[in-house]
């Protein structure tokens, strides 16, 4: 038995009917390269053998009885793959809108609580845009389970480097399976309410050396971008359940170019051209406000996070994302300015503070106080906290293989909220950057008017580069490939 920490348990209570805390991704494979060919029989067995030699998979959620402390996970003793595992078909003939209209809803729907927090929908009938076929899986897992970092490491018990190889993670993992009695549950959430308040000393020094901080970089203009401080646009108000997503691929090898020539990191260059294209996206439909949009940005402290319990070690930096700069170069160098201070102060903040105030909360805290947020409609009411969530994820530079299918595209969707009802997540793999956007229907109906933009925006981008006459330098030292 493991107990949720207390950061896991609040993304299950922030979790509503409108407020979907699941991650998914869009999985386009060739089924042409699956040794003796394609068939979801075998798909199956390999996935339900793969699977059950990971404990995430297996495991599900039991709740403290009057929810006097964070739930724990116990193992599934009657997991059934066929719980998690859906076939479907799109109807015919189908290319990138029918596609797109049935991840959109499926990423709408629901999981059961009373199974392990995951689902995949394995989609035939695809064709690319070449008129090739493809398949696509579909997959979803809650946020409780995994984040950024915890996925990766995930993907890597289902995936391989070659057709017919072994999985790349190959150990097999164990969980205990004991599950205790409903009054074992109750004792320990009694025994951890009554110790919470010893807890505060610890928290409250850390939180004042932080305000402390902030102060005096604010002061100094070094601090970084304030939330509360975003302007109003049509993706910043009350979500729905229903969702929009839309994905498109750009050039890693174009983004490093410009990185050679600016000596903007990669993750500098993908929010500049995020900006660039948001700039575009509001411009068409005459809502450009004046001031720059402001992003949530989530940061793995993975490797500075001294706790060992919990799948998601994030925190977030906010960040401007230059949308009120018209010129594609002169967005990159104020971003990367800005990127760094924010970085500095970012750093600046103990890795666990929010795992730690997270901890502290009562568990059904979140869920209450989202429900009435969502119920009184505020997030239309109060200054903007930020626009919307861009993630950055850095993914394999070879090709992968999922189940013995080449992954050709990854796309990557992360939650949306209610007064951010847009989130854009990128994904390198292979030399390509996938770039998934999901929103709530009533914020952006038709993401693919600014998916597109993406791509356009990276060849301004790289054409101001030229025309400024910025040269890359010879080589680059390995050690300058940073994300």
């Amino acid at each position: 038995m493991e107990r949720l920490s207390g950061l896991d348990a609040s993304f299950l209570y922030l979790e509503t009917p409108a407020q979907l805390m699941h991650v998914c991704s869009v999985m386009i494979l060739d089924p042409l390269t699956v040794p003796g060919g394609y068939s979801f029989t075998n798909f199956r067995a390999t996935l339900d053998e793969r699977v059950r030699k990971v404990p995430q998979f297996t495991r599900k959620i039991r709740r403290v009885p009057l929810d006097l402390g964070h739930p724990v996970w116990v193992k599934d003793e009657h997991f059934a793959v066929d719980h998690h595992l859906h076939r479907m078909a799109l109807p015919q003939p189908a290319g990138y809108t029918e596609l797109m209209e049935m991840c959109s809803h499926l990423a709408g729907q629901p999981m059961d609580r009373g199974r392990p927090l995951w689902e995949m929908d394995v989609i035939e009938g695809y064709k690319d845009a070449e008129g090739v076929e493809k398949l696509v899986v579909f997959t979803k897992m809650h946020h409780a389970t995994v984040d950024g970092a915890s996925g990766a490491n995930l993907i890597s018990h289902l995936c391989s480097l070659e057709p017919d190889a072994p999985p790349l993670a190959t150990e097999e993992l164990t969980m205990d399976g004991s599950s205790p009695s409903s009054l074992e549950l109750l004792g320990r959430g009694l025994l951890a309410s009554a110790t919470k308040p010893l807890s505060i000393p610890r928290l409250l020094g850390p939180s004042v050396n932080l305000i402390t901080e902030t102060i005096s970089r604010a002061r100094k203009g070094t601090a970084m971008a304030p939330p509360l401080t975003a302007p109003r646009t049509s993706f910043n108000g009350t979500i729905t359940g229903d969702r929009t997503i839309a994905v498109a691929d750009i050039s890693l090898e174009d983004i490093k170019e410009v990185r050679r020539a600016t000596g903007a990191t990669v993750n500098d260059i993908v929010l500049s051209i995020a900006g660039g294209a948001l700039r575009d996206y509001l411009l068409e439909r005459g809502e450009l406000p004046e001031g720059s949009l402001l992003a949530t940005v989530p940061v793995s402290v993975r490797g500075e996070s001294q706790r060992d319990e919990g799948a998601n070690k994030v925190s977030a930096l906010f960040t401007y994302l230059g949308t009120d700069i018209e010129d594609p170069l002169e967005r990159l160098r104020s971003m990367a300015e800005s990127n760094l201070q924010a970085k500095e102060h970012h750093n600046a903040i103990p890795a666990d503070t929010l795992q730690d105030w997270a901890e502290f909360a009562a568990p059904r805290t979140f869920g209450l106080a989202v429900r009435a947020y969502a119920d009184m409609r505020l997030a239309e009411k109060h200054p903007v906290v930020h626009n919307l969530v861009i993630s950055n994820v850095p993914g394999p530079p070879i090709p992968l293989y999922f189940m013995g299918a080449r992954v050709d595209h990854m796309y990557p969707l992360g939650p949306v909220f209610h007064g951010a009802g847009l989130n854009i997540t990128v994904l390198s793999n292979n030399g390509v950057v996938h770039i998934g956007i999901i929103a709530s229907e009533e914020s952006v109906r038709n993401p693919e008017t600014m998916v597109k933009h993406f791509p356009a925006e990276l060849a301004r981008l790289k054409a101001e580069v030229e025309a400024a006459g910025l040269v890359e330098p010879e080589a680059a030292p390995a050690s300058e490939t940073e994300k």
